[in-house]
């Protein structure tokens, strides 16, 4: 019974924090438990648990009368993310550059990123999913388990932010991905800092010329 009770908050939490990454709950929209019981078909308990571990991550907030909502985040929020992404994931790279691991890893990822250039065009859930795992493995391969966790859930609300719609951003994306795993390889620490740097730079600048420029 347990475990189905926390098969089900899992499921739940899975579910609503889809929705809120790909944009169908909207910054600041309402995260009410009988909606979602209604909607999940599931009760009103791991609902409750779900949206509780979406606060505990940011994802979702209280408003000032206690009700949970979808967390708003800033452009001074996300421009502070990256910064502090910048700093933890040019170590990482650094440190995976060092490493001397095997890269049969970072080989088979470059090796779907050409292929995604090549065409035809991933879907944003499948390039997201490529994304996530290569800065993931980046940070696996430094060797610090708590580097991973951090990275990851500022990745997260990176993609609160701008959900995968900048589509002009995916050709220079995957050169930057393919030129970050290529220093990598060759353990060169300090061109792939570099590459890490530059990718986040360019992130940076895109999101804002995105909001002042949105068509």
């Amino acid at each position: 019974m347990a475990e189905t009770a926390k098969t089900l908050g899992s499921s739940a939490y899975e579910r609503i924090k889809a929705m809120i990454l790909d944009g169908t709950l909207a910054p600041g929209a309402a995260l009410r438990e009988n909606h979602f019981a209604d909607q999940l078909g599931v009760s009103r308990t791991p609902v409750r648990e779900a949206i509780s571990q979406l606060i505990s991550e940011g994802l979702a907030t209280r408003t000032p009368g206690g009700a949970p909502a979808v967390n708003r985040v800033s452009l001074q929020d996300i421009m502070e993310i990256l910064h502090v992404r910048s700093l933890l994931e040019c170590e990482a790279a650094r440190k995976a550059a060092a490493s001397g691991k095997n890269y049969n890893d970072l080989m088979e990822m470059r090796a779907k990123v050409q292929g995604f250039l090549a065409g035809p065009r991933p879907g944003p859930a499948e390039h997201y999913a490529l994304d996530r795992r290569l800065h993931l493995t980046i940070a696996e391969m430094a060797g610090s388990r708590l580097l991973g966790e951090l990275i990851e859930g500022l990745k997260i609300k990176t993609r609160m932010y701008d959900q995968g719609f900048i589509p002009e951003r995916f050709e220079p994306g995957c050169h930057e991905h393919i030129a970050i795993i290529d220093a990598i390889v060759a353990g060169d620490a300090d061109q792939a800092a570099e590459a890490m740097r530059f990718h986040l730079q360019k992130v940076r600048e895109s999101i804002i010329s995105h909001i002042y420029h949105p068509f």
